[in-house]
């Protein structure tokens, strides 16, 4: 107790001491004339020596504002900025004692003063109608960081343990450079290589389509857009980093990215190789490819994987060695007419082993399926995507967004796996070994026309969308499939299957805008969709006489044709207020599917068409500059898709057989989603929650039957009354005292739904609840020291009605510290380490590990070069034991990963700023 004791007096005098050093200077901000408050005024405090911000706040809805300052004998300059207003500034003698500055009004700026910008006269957070400005030079970051780094510096801009951007709650899904694509619109690449001393602006905005974007429409989608435009004096030059490194145990890695940036045309050209599951660029500037905590970056999947231009590469599953390489080209060909291009190649060469054990739920008795694989595959790719503007006129516009791409791969599968009752009696058991290949082809292209007629708010737009896929793949397979329960005959193959898959989809999507009045537009639309698929498998058998694959295999031999139509009118309404803005469409929905099936001599065919109401709606309501209110809510239906209402056996799987149902509707859903957000640039603090779920009145589910051995039997049914939803919250607050700046982040976030299912013909239902709580916190102090300790727990929790067992349960503990120090100068010590558990994994499965991964490295000559040494997994206890819980089942999985290996490199780079940065260097 008296330790107790002696800690809350030792913070009531830290209070207390702190108080007595802080003063409040305080004021409102109305307009001169009208003497209205304004809201989301920026109100800064500068050094007149050299104009560096000292601090700075958001006006209130009053247009009150408050500042916490330490007290300052030296003098300060109170700038207030708003857009359309003239700035006001003002300069105190010293920050001593606590102010009240009273009534400020501000004077609307003349209209030929709206695009003057003054030198070192810009404000650090600038609020418009709906773009939310940062300053890049008031937010201190080291010299060598990249835009990721600036971006954890923004107020309200959070990147979470996923590596998720949020901008005050909303989620990023778009990032720009200048406007225009930096490889691809997801802007990885930029995030992680462009140096941040490039950028002059951060600019938030929400997504929209191009659609949206010319016809002035309200975004639909509940998404934000970050644009970063590059500072004049650095748009133009070389720059760019080189990097290799050689390692233990014949681990390497290299990479490559080197930009030309001239105004409006950037090129940039990068390549890379590894064998260490990753790119070769640079996720983390501490850390680059490796894993951890700080493996989940901004473009990461759950598993470890990453994603480049739509291009997967490593995660937990194997050892992949890749090569990259890439062009990207943007420029204005036209006048008001912009371009970006880009190109890549990729190659992953993967290995892995893996190992599963599943609990299967049966209302006869559960059976454990083991298995064990091994796995080769390799894989090329070239992609090409464009995004090209046209301004015809200044009404009429037209964009492309074309994609390509081609995919050579060769894997070969070598497997065993069997099932046993709960007696441990052999039910079945299979050996196979296979090698395939397949090329994939693709083309896609979304086509936007655009025209705006003389009266405000009457808008056409025209989206046609085309997608062409070609599909062909070669397998030999050699397996055995032997029964024990029953009188099912074994099942031995020695065959080459070869099959092809063409998918052509057009659709079109005409949307005509009608102001009816102020902000109330009329929008009548026609969706029109065309897709027309054909699939189908030849199988021969080999022939010990010709040993050649010559005999036919009728039973594994078919050939498909589908053709599916959707039409879609609508008409609805738009309303676009300054505070809230809404949007209503309804009208019917026709659906058609025509199929037909080739197999064994015998052609099935089957005709179906569904009619459903089609809905949507969204609202979108501000409740002051920083809070919002977010809701949409949808009905439209899913058709099954040809194989699923075929009645046609397919045996592909010798394990389960699958059969379609001519009977099988389509799934209807409702959709809905709503969120709040509140982030007080004041306080630095921000909250909000979010919520949303589908429910389906219809829904497609799969029925499964077993025989006595385990076989599958598997056709589809429709079942009503299924749903799943999502809901969370969050709470952020940064706090900042002189050196030390805290930051603090609390999540809590919940899944739950009701699947049904059938089973051996008996229906049941799973209600599955997942609770996930998060903790994170980060303490820098300068420049010199980042801690950033996190907490994460996750339970699943799957109850079951009518079903062989009540419940199923696990949960995982995830904790992780990573400590940075930038000490001494030009050196870089780093140190990330985590722990893992994960409760009911099965025997034989390690259920807990520790990843620790360390970092040191040093700059040199101008800091152009860095030598750095890392060290992956120290511990060397890496694994890859996952768990996961279905409505029927219950699978562990264990696969190769990467282990501890100790890597040397250099980095060398080309300086960003030019000639102009070399003034003064020795």
């Amino acid at each position: 107790m008296p330790k107790n004791w002696f800690i809350l007096l030792f913070i009531f005098c830290f209070v207390t001491v702190t108080a007595q050093k802080t003063i409040h200077l305080k004021g409102t901000i109305v307009d001169q004339d009208s003497r209205v408050p304004i809201e989301s005024a920026t109100v800064y405090l500068t050094n007149p020596k050299d104009s560096t911000v000292i601090e700075y706040t958001i006006s209130q809805k009053n247009g009150t504002f408050d500042f916490a300052l330490k007290k300052s004998n030296g003098p300060v300059i109170l700038k207030i900025s708003f857009v359309a207003y003239q700035d006001y500034k003002v300069t105190l003698k010293n920050l001593m004692t606590s102010q009240d500055l009273g009534i400020i009004g501000l004077q609307p700026a003349a209209q030929t003063l709206d695009e003057v910008v003054i030198k070192n006269e810009t404000p650090p957070i600038r609020i418009k109608k709906d773009t939310l400005e940062f300053n890049a030079a008031s937010f201190k970051v080291r010299p060598d960081a990249n835009v990721e780094a600036l971006l954890k510096q923004l107020p309200g801009v959070e990147i979470d343990a996923e590596g998720k951007i949020t901008v005050n709650g909303k989620e990023v899904n778009q990032i720009l450079v200048n406007g225009k694509p930096f490889f691809d619109r997801d802007g990885k690449i930029a995030l992680q290589n462009l140096p941040s001393s490039m950028i002059n602006k951060v600019q938030v905005t929400d997504t929209k389509t191009k659609q949206e974007e010319k016809t002035g429409a309200v975004a639909a989608s509940n998404n934000a857009s970050i644009n970063l435009t590059i500072d004049e004096k650095k748009n133009k030059g070389w720059f760019g980093k080189v990097m290799a490194g050689a390692g233990s145990s014949n681990r390497y890695e290299s990479s490559g990215l080197v930009n030309y940036f001239n105004n409006n045309r950037k090129i940039s050209v990068l390549a890379s190789s590894n064998n260490i599951n990753a790119t070769g660029f640079s996720m983390d500037e501490i850390f680059d490819n490796m894993g951890g905590g700080r493996n989940s970056n901004i473009w990461m999947g759950d598993n470890g994987s990453f994603f480049v231009n739509g291009r997967r590469f490593g995660g937990n599953t194997g050892i992949t060695q890749s090569h990259l390489a890439g062009v990207n080209y943007a420029d204005e060909w036209r006048k008001d007419s912009p371009l970006a291009l880009s190109y890549f190649f990729s190659e992953a060469n993967t290995r892995n082993n893996s190992r599963t054990r599943q609990i299967n739920f049966l209302p006869s008795g559960n059976y454990e399926t083991a298995s064990e694989a091994s796995y080769k595959n390799v894989a090329t790719a070239h992609n090409i995507s464009g995004d090209i503007e046209w301004a015809i006129d200044s009404t009429f516009t037209v964009v492309m967004e074309p994609k390509w791409s081609r995919t050579l791969g060769q894997s070969t599968n070598v497997s065993r796996q069997e099932s046993r009752d709960a007696l441990t009696q052999l039910l079945n058991e299979s050996n196979a070994s296979s090698i395939s290949e397949n090329t994939a082809t693709s083309f896609e292209n979304i086509t936007t026309f655009t025209k705006s007629f003389r009266r405000k708010g009457r808008n056409v737009a025209l989206v046609f969308y085309q997608e062409h896929q070609q599909d062909d793949a070669q397998n030999l397979v050699d397996s055995q499939t032997l029964f024990y329960q029953n009188s099912q005959p074994d099942d031995v193959r020695n065959q080459r299957n070869t099959s092809y898959n063409r998918v052509n989809q057009f659709s079109y999507d005409l949307k005509f805008y009608e102001p009816v009045k102020d902000s109330l537009r009329w929008v009548n639309n026609v969706y029109h969709e065309f897709t027309n698929e054909k699939n189908g498998r030849d199988s021969q058998e080999f022939d010990s006489v010709t040993n050649d694959f010559t005999q036919a295999n009728p039973l594994l031999t078919n050939a498909m044709r589908s053709k599916q139509q959707v039409f879609r009118p609508t008409t609805g309404l738009v309303l676009e207020k300054s505070v809230w803005n809404a949007s209503f469409n309804v009208g019917p929905q026709w659906s058609t599917l025509n199929a037909s099936m080739d197999y064994l001599g015998v052609t099935t065919p089957t005709n179906r068409t569904f009619f459903v109401p089609y809905v949507e709606a969204t609202l979108n309501l501000r409740l002051s500059k920083s809070r919002n209110i977010w809701a949409t809510y949808s009905y439209d239906n899913e058709l099954p898709r040809g194989s699923q209402v075929l009645p046609v056996e397919d045996l592909a799987n010798p394990l389960n057989t699958t059969i379609g149902n001519p009977n099988l509707e389509a799934s209807l859903r409702h959709y809905f989603y709503v969120s709040f957000r509140d982030f007080d640039y004041a306080s630095r603090s921000g909250y909000g929650f979010y919520g949303g779920g589908n429910v389906y009145p219809n829904q497609i589910v799969s029925a499964t039957t077993f025989d006595a051995s385990r076989k599958r039997t598997t056709t589809y049914t429709n079942v009503s009354g299924t749903y799943n939803s999502w809901t969370g919250l969050y709470w952020n607050k940064t706090y900042k005292k002189e050196a030390h700046k805290f930051r603090y982040e609390l999540r809590w976030a919940m899944n739950f739904g009701l699947s049904k299912g059938i089973t051996d013909g008996n229906a049941f239902e799973a209600r599955t609840v997942t609770l996930n709580p998060r903790v994170n916190f980060t303490y820098e102090y300068g420049e010199k020291l980042i801690i950033n300790p996190s907490y994460q727990f996750t339970r699943n929790i799957t109850e079951y009605t009518n079903y062989v067992v009540n419940a199923a349960t696990n949960y995982l503990h995830r904790v992780n510290l990573q400590t940075t120090l930038f000490w001494p100068t030009n050196w870089v010590f780093g140190n990330d380490f985590g722990y893992t558990y994960n409760s009911n994994i099965a025997d034989g499965f390690r259920k807990d590990f520790y990843l620790w991964n360390t970092s040191l490295a040093y700059s040199f000559y101008q800091k152009r070069f860095t030598a750095k040494v890392k060290v992956y997994d120290v511990l060397n206890q890496n694994q890859n034991a996952t768990r996961t819980i279905t409505a029927t089942a219950i699978r562990d999985e264990e696969n190769v990963v990467l282990r501890r290996y100790v890597m040397f490199s250099l980095t060398y780079k080309l300086d960003p700023l030019g000639k102009e940065k070399q003034k003064g260097r020795l």
